[in-house]
């Protein structure tokens, strides 16, 4: 056979994914994995994806990736005014959170995207702590000594009170809102502002030819920003969380009830001293993102010309602490309001109207203290005549989402909830003077994030993926207000904050519930589970049916028949294979190798391609075919709690902070092993029934990706030819059927990806088998028929685990006949140069796949796909620890698949109809 040409393989794998790994540039961290389709122009093709798209935009501040907004109710009049704002440049900084979160929703529920899949191994919650962040007000000696000398320097710090951080915040915020650069100040104007009222000028000219540019000043704040062991790093994810902590907690909300590696602020003084470096901190990156996006603008109109050099000095000199710095200035920007009122016309003995109404409080930044100068670097003053308030610009907008999270998740007495949050909502908008609210007797335990009291018990020695947060809800705390305020940065962050508000807004949940929750784990409320994603048991429960996923959460009808309402905490042991491949050992730093492994062409130089190197993958065909199975769910089984040794509610002791000297009382969140219970009944070809039951320990932290949908090339023709054996098998009737043919055709694989097709009824015989047991039976010529053998190869790659043969499919909608492409002739060729045309049907497209253009439709039946025998399979793989791609037909090919978890060097595939 001759070679194929270039021509021909870009042909021959139109709609296929390809997947990569590539770095973005330097100081930016650890390469971007992507996907596309380099041979395909059609959007309808390269706009697939393998997850979903933000359904609110009150959730849209959870990436920091560009992205569009799927509004399910949109306010046509809002949008516009949102897409006129965003028209304007805007300066974007390399530096975004890990895993990206658009990746983290993939389009099965339960499990996550290409992407994320492998940013998993070098998370932002990954990383080392910063040098004295165990403390919020008892710094360590090395950040008071930081201070001091940048406020002692000749060219830091200018000395500012707390009334001219606010006022300048205020100015910002108009500049911000400015729509044209003509409004804009002068250059010259902005650098004697910056110069005079909040830095020292530089001490040395940094650019003779004009002192006063806007890279001038840029230089001179990131030098500020990016000092060491003096601002807030929020590159780590607990800081992300608790932002909103150190602007609206209370002194009593700061302290913490365990020894976790967050200690208490020991007075107001150090709350209002920590609260007043984070307003400086988010001015100097309010005027640093000002003129960076005066700059970028300039560029994108042409009246500014930035020098390489000018970028390469600042990326190198702008840290990841000044770029999560930049996006806490653009989340404040466009979130936040500082509004000055004069304080005769307060009266001092209003109350707020409503939880919501809390979350404009009074800003007081002054505090007496006649040990003050022991405490503090700077001194902060109180303005005679004005106080100041800080607000959401967009309540209404992060109320509607709260109410669309709470449908999305099936809440209990949904209706009731809703017309609660509207009647906050009103009492918010009423003007009412507001003021800092009185904690009650349910805030006097710790309202802070940290690892849970069952992660300290058994601290791993090596970091890991799992994340065990605690948090003290609290009617009018500063969870709720962080979301509706809107000032939240990407990551994690909104899914903590979302449940979090929800529950605080529910008066019978917080009863039933108590205070206190582990927002990476589950609880069960009024006959229905939640399941944080970060638990394993969320993400195997999502595989059923009647489940349902939103923003972090899996809600389930399936509840563990000893536990009533509550918390728990679940046992699981990390995967060996992804505790050993973290930080700089994790898989998506050999770029090469991602390529390489996941190539179309496999191993094969591209300039000796033959044809009948490759076959079409084959599914459903089988010597002997497989029983007919019936899958039952049985049980959710939590077993004696591991920390069972306290039996009884602890008992916490007063603190400084408490309302009350008496100590109080609260249910502690226990932790317990999990398993899943099932019935099986199998009938074999002879009517023979035979009826088992499972037991599935949920031991391990597996992850399930969304195996990349794909769309069969228009230009292959594939023939019946008795030197193919692998097509002798496919049956390209499009009827389909068991025994030895089946409905199958997708992507050529090449001979290099080996792999091993298993029935689950047979993989549930050989439950003892290791994996690599398994693929070691893998033999070259059963299992995988080929015109060439694959050299060198031992044992299979990959194995697939057939969950198709044999099962009840769900009813679709359509049935998609044959496509006209499809001929019958010869051994596998490719049709002439020009491209068909694009169908204008579903019907006019290859058997067995969805068009691309049925993806959006394809999202909206996102959760009707689910099953017993999904969930069984899901936790077999838990309790193997095996990760698994989840590959359903009429999305993508087994080829593509196979190719997929070559790139993640995962070792199994879920094939799913």
């Amino acid at each position: 056979m001759a070679n194929l040409s270039d021509s021909e393989i870009e042909k021959l794998f139109s709609g296929a994914p390809q997947y990569f790994a590539r770095s973005e540039g330097h100081f930016t961290g650890a390469p971007h994995p992507s996907v596309a389709f380099p041979w395909d122009e059609q959007l309808e093709i390269r706009d697939l994806t393998d997850h979903t798209q933000i359904e609110d935009r009150a959730w849209s501040c959870v990436t920091a990736w560009p992205h569009i907004t799927r509004d399910v109710q949109p306010d046509r009049s809002s949008a516009q005014k949102m897409t006129a704002a965003k028209r304007r440049a805007h300066f974007y900084p390399r530096c975004r959170e890990r895993p990206g979160m658009l990746s983290m929703a993939g389009l099965e529920k339960g499990s996550v995207g290409y992407q994320a899949a492998l940013e998993l191994g070098v998370s932002d919650a990954l990383q080392e702590e910063q040098f004295g962040f165990e403390s919020l007000g008892s710094k360590s000696h090395v950040i008071v000594e930081q201070r001091q000398r940048m406020l002692t320097s000749r060219d830091g710090l200018r000395h500012l009170d707390d009334h001219a951080i606010l006022e300048q915040l205020i100015k910002n915020g108009r500049r911000y809102s400015e729509t044209h650069l003509g409004d804009r100040r002068e250059s010259s104007e902005l650098y004697n502002e910056l110069f005079l009222h909040i830095l020292h000028p530089p001490v040395k000219v940094l650019d003779h030819q004009n002192p006063y540019s806007l890279s001038v000043q840029i230089q001179s704040i990131v030098k500020v920003l990016a000092a060491p062991n003096m601002w807030i790093d929020f590159s780590h994810v607990e800081w992300r969380i608790r932002l909103g902590q150190l602007l609206w907690g209370a002194e009593n909300e700061i302290e913490t009830a365990d020894n976790a590696s967050v200690r208490s602020a020991n007075s107001a003084v150090d709350l209002h001293e920590e609260r007043y470096w984070l307003l400086l901190q988010i001015l100097l990156a309010s005027e640093l993102l000002i003129r960076l996006d005066a700059i970028t603008e300039g560029d994108e109109l042409g009246i500014e010309n930035i020098r390489p050099a000018e970028v390469h000095k600042f990326e190198k000199e702008a840290n990841r602490s000044v770029k999560w710095s930049l996006h806490l200035a653009r989340a404040w920007l466009e979130n936040i309001e500082v509004v000055r009122a004069e304080k005769q016309n307060l009266k001092e003995d209003e109350k707020p109207a409503g939880w919501l109404a809390t979350l404009t409080k009074r800003m007081s930044l002054s505090h007496e203290s006649s040990n003050h100068s022991n405490h503090s670097n700077h001194h902060i003053f109180n303005h005679p005549t004005y106080v100041y308030a800080i607000k959401g610009r967009h309540c209404e907008r992060q109320v509607d989402g709260l109410k669309h999270f709470a449908r999305q998740l099936k809440w209990p007495d949904i209706d009731s909830y809703a017309a609660r949050i509207s009647e906050n909502c009103r009492a918010l908008t009423t003007g009412t003077p507001l003021d800092t609210p009185l904690a009650t007797p349910a805030s006097n335990r710790s309202s802070y994030f940290g690892d849970s009291k069952a992660d300290h018990r058994s601290k791993p020695s090596k970091p890991s993926r799992r994340r065990q947060i605690q948090a003290a809800l609290n009617p009018s705390g500063w969870l709720s207000k962080s979301y509706v305020s809107g000032l939240m940065l990407p990551g994690e962050a909104l899914c903590h904050l979302l449940m979090s508000t929800l529950l605080e807004n529910d008066q019978e949940a917080m009863a039933r519930l108590g205070p206190m929750a582990n927002l990476c784990g589950g609880f069960m409320y009024s006959g229905k589970s939640f399941w944080s994603t970060a638990c394993v048991v969320g993400r195997v429960l999502a595989a059923g049916k009647g489940s349902a996923e939103c923003m972090g959460w899996i809600s389930s009808d399936i509840t563990p028949q000893t536990l009533g309402d509550g918390w728990v905490n679940i046992e699981v042991d990390n995967v060996p294979e992804d505790a050993e491949h973290i930080n700089k050992k994790a898989r998506l730093w050999f770029k090469a190798a991602i390529e390489k492994e996941s190539n179309v062409l496999g191993d094969a130089d591209s300039s000796m391609v033959l044809p009948a190197d490759f076959i079409i993958p084959y599914e459903n065909v089988y010597a002997q075919p497989p029983p007919t199975l019936w899958i039952d769910f049985q049980s959710l089984n939590l077993y004696a709690p591991v920390d069972s040794v306290h039996t009884t509610p602890t008992e916490e002791a007063a603190t400084p902070f408490s309302e009350t000297s008496q100590a109080t009382k609260a249910p502690e969140i226990r932790t317990y092993p999990a398993a899943l219970d099932f019935k099986v009944t199998s009938e074999d070809q002879l009517g023979n029934t035979e009826e088992k039951e499972y037991t599935f320990a949920l031991a391990r932290d597996v992850y399930f990706v969304t195996a990349h949908p794909c769309v069969p090339s228009q230009h292959v023709k594939i023939m019946k030819s008795a030197t193919s054996p692998t097509i002798q098998q496919v049956d390209l009737s499009g009827h389909g059927g068991g025994g030895k043919t089946a409905s199958v055709i997708g992507h050529p694989l090449h001979k290099y990806y080996t792999y091993l097709p298993i029935h689950l009824s047979d993989l549930l015989t050989k439950r003892d088998l290791t994996l690599e047991a398994l693929l070691a039976n893998y033999p070259t010529t059963g299992h995988r028929p080929s015109l060439t053998p694959a050299p060198g190869h031992a044992g299979a790659r990959v194995l697939v685990i057939d969950c198709i043969t044999g099962f009840q499919p769900l009813p679709q909608e359509h049935e998609i006949p044959l496509s006209p492409t499809v001929s019958r002739t010869s051994s596998l060729s490719i049709s002439g140069d020009e491209p068909p045309a694009t169908p204008a049907t579903p019907t006019t497209t290859t058997p067995g796949f969805e068009t691309a253009g049925k993806k959006m439709h394809h999202e909206t039946r996102r959760r009707q796909f689910g099953s017993d025998m999904e969930v069984l399979v899901r936790a077999l793989c838990a309790e193997k620890g095996w990760n698994a791609l989840i590959s359903r037909r009429r999305r993508g090919c087994l080829a593509c698949a196979i190719r997929e978890a070559g790139a993640l060097a995962w070792k199994v595939v879920i094939r799913v109809d």
